[in-house]
Formats: structure tokens, sequence, C-alpha cells
């Protein structure tokens, strides 16, 4: 897997965490226990540095960068769908980021919301517990509970990745 000091400053991957050996993580991140971080997803953790709470899912293609003053903070057992993009924000716990959505500088996603896939979560926008933000840029709407379907999907891909960290070898 591809995993680089920046400098110095390591990446700090908790050992029951899996990072796929295509993914890329870069200098100042930590991913925690039970976290999966998919296919061709890149953390580049410059300065600011990005922090991945347990049992979490950074999905394939997603990109997390931070900026010297914004952190990118992503809670425990959370789920970053595929393609999307985190840049100097916060994503709580019990969250859910649909594919290809854009979530930008100190931008909050609340426990327990939803970011509908390809939306756009514009520079400080705030989407409060149980909402959902949708669309280009981001409105928010009423969710009825979707925190029961965001544990499954945190739970299975946690369980996805320990299946891959004992199953997955390349045969080329």
């Amino acid at each position: 897997m591809a995993i680089y000091a920046l400098g110095d400053i390591e990446p700090r991957i908790h050992p029951g965490a899996w990072v796929h050996p295509d993914a890329v993580v870069i200098g100042d991140v930590e991913i925690g226990e039970g976290s999966t971080i998919w296919p061709c997803a890149v953390l580049r953790g410059d300065p600011g540095g990005i922090r991945i709470g347990k049992n979490t899912s950074i999905q394939d293609g997603s990109v997390l960068h931070c900026v010297n003053v914004y952190p990118t903070i992503v809670g425990d057992d959370c789920v970053i769908g595929h393609m999307v993009h985190l840049e100097g924000c916060t994503i709580e716990d019990r969250s859910l980021v649909g594919n290809g959505s854009v979530v930008l500088h100190q931008a909050i996603v609340r426990t327990g919301s939803i970011v509908g896939s390809n939306a756009v979560v514009p520079d400080r926008m705030e989407v409060p517990t149980g909402m959902m933000a949708l669309g280009v840029p981001a409105k928010l709407r009423e969710a009825s509970s979707k925190l029961d379907v965001i544990a499954i999907a945190a739970r299975d891909y946690a369980e996805k990745g320990r299946f891959y960290r004992d199953n997955l070898r390349r045969i080329d």
C-alpha cells in the first residue's frame, strides 16, 4: 500500500484498520480501529491533518484533503461514499456522505445527518442532526430517521474490511 511520510510526519493507522493496497495515505493522517480505506482513495494530510474515527469507511476514489487552519475530521461509524471530496470540514459520528459529494471548508455535517449523492456542501454550511443536504449548492431537507441505515452500512463496511484484509490477494 502507498503510505508516505511527509517530512518527519507519518500517518498513524490503527492495526485494526484496513487500507487497500491501491489507496494513498500521506502525512498527518490518523485512521481509527476498524476503519476501511478502499481502492484509489487518497488521504493527503498536509499541515492541518486528517482524522478518521473508528469503523468508518472511506470508499473507492474518494479524496480527503485539509487546509493549514482547517483539518478534515470524520467521526466514528461514518460512511463516506465513492468519489467523495472532503476538504477542511467535519463529519460527525454516524453520518453518511453520498457518492460524488463535495463538503468544503468549515462545513459541519452533524451526527446522524446525510449528504445526498452529488451534493455540494459549501464553506461554513452546517447540516443539523437528522437532516439531509441535497443539491448544488446543498439545501436542507427533513430526513426520516436514517440512523439505522447508516449503522448497518457502517457495520457492513467494517465487516467487509476484515474479509478483504484476510482474503484479498493479488494474482497478476
